[in-house]
């Protein structure tokens, strides 16, 4: 078997546009992989397209070897997300043609099925609200629809607020919400790199009698000395690492003790092994393995089929908003009940996209308003 193309999809999805990458092959077998990255999607398509004068001619398996001749073999220079990302759409590809020659799922070559369904949270469910009486009615409308987690940033848009009024704004948000759904639903907080170290911890321990599952990127990420400032004074879960770029900058997190969950963008990490290695990292660290999912339909899989082997595995992320578009391009819709994600049982990744509905979704440059948050120190 050979891979004879590599192409790019680019679908606008209403503020931002997936990048599914096709891999064909001599024998017909075709893989999926997606390369979603905000605000830079045509600058990795780019990358594929570079990647792909390395892939095509060659034997699709060997993933491994093909990872490392993508990451170190194309050019002296390596990482980065824009190269990563490249890599990942490829490589996940690579894994759903693997998994369809073979007749088995993705799962089942990383090791075998740990667990037959992956616990979801709700993420985008409150697009629109003001107050947070809207806040706590939409939130109790994803409860009722059978989720037991959500996730959302109550803290206003950075730049517009200063920190103490960011707070304050915030414990009445949530103050809200868990008054509308009980105590038995789990708030995780997106922190958005927000803060800075000391009113990190101030935000940390105002929502601490909430009950908050966890406090996501308080600070900005680049410092892990500065986020484990954070965790050693707050008894509020701490997690991080969408944006941390492969197992190297894990390992330097972990070392810090500066979170309690780790969550690796298998579409920026470099992929399903990378991030199968990641969450292996941080088993040994006893953290948990919570994957950012905030892409499309291929990388919701990606991750499901990593939280299905690893121990760790906590809970995965997905965009209610753009559930039934994800459904709709995919041959296989992922099956979604009482809040969590069955196992695909078809062969590879467990589906193809449906490109005709792609089609419905040319690619669009939104504002860079969209894409950026500007604080003000």
């Amino acid at each position: 078997m050979r891979v004879t193309a590599v192409e790019t999809f680019l679908s606008f999805v209403g503020w931002r546009n997936w990048l599914l990458v096709k891999v064909s092959t001599d024998e017909g077998i075709v893989g999926w992989g997606e390369a979603t990255t905000a605000g830079r999607e045509r600058t990795v398509a780019a990358a594929v397209e570079h990647l792909s004068e390395y892939l095509i001619g060659r034997d699709p398996a060997g993933i491994e070897a093909h990872w490392w001749g993508m990451y170190r073999g194309t050019s002296r220079w390596r990482g980065g997300v824009i190269l990563n990302s490249a890599i990942a759409g490829i490589e996940a590809a690579l894994w759903d043609i693997e998994g369809k020659r073979l007749g088995v799922p993705v799962y089942r070559l990383l090791g075998g099925p740990i667990r037959e369904r992956v616990r979801a949270y709700a993420n985008r469910w409150f697009v629109g609200c003001q107050e947070p009486e809207e806040y706590a009615e939409r939130a109790l409308q994803v409860v009722e629809s059978g989720f037991t987690a959500m996730k959302w940033g109550p803290f206003g848009r950075a730049g517009t607020l200063g920190e103490r009024e960011s707070i304050n704004r915030a414990v009445k948000n949530v103050e809200a919400v868990r008054r509308a759904v009980g105590p038995d639903v789990d708030l995780a907080i997106e922190g958005g790199d927000h803060f800075l170290p000391r009113t990190a911890i101030d935000a940390a321990r105002a929502l601490e009698p909430y009950g908050i599952f966890w406090l996501e990127e308080p600070v900005p990420f680049e410092n892990s000395a500065a986020l484990a400032r954070v965790a050693r004074k707050v008894n509020v879960p701490i997690a991080t690492g969408e944006r941390l770029l492969h197992r190297w900058e894990f390992r330097e997190l972990l070392e810090q003790e500066a979170a309690e969950i780790v969550q690796p963008d298998l579409t920026h990490c470099g992929g399903i092994l990378e991030g199968r290695k990641i969450a292996a990292l941080a088993e040994t660290y006893q953290v948990q393995f919570a994957p950012h999912n905030s892409g499309g339909p291929i990388q919701t899989l990606m991750s499901l089929h990593v939280c299905a082997t690893a121990p760790n595995a906590l809970i995965l992320e997905t965009f209610v908003s753009e559930a039934d578009l994800r459904d709709r391009v995919c041959t296989r819709p992922l099956q979604v009940e009482n809040g969590s994600f069955a196992l695909p049982t078809e062969p590879g990744l467990g589906t193809d996209i449906l490109i005709e509905e792609l089609a419905d979704h040319p690619f669009k440059q939104p504002p860079l308003e969209s894409y950026f948050q500007f604080r003000q120190f």
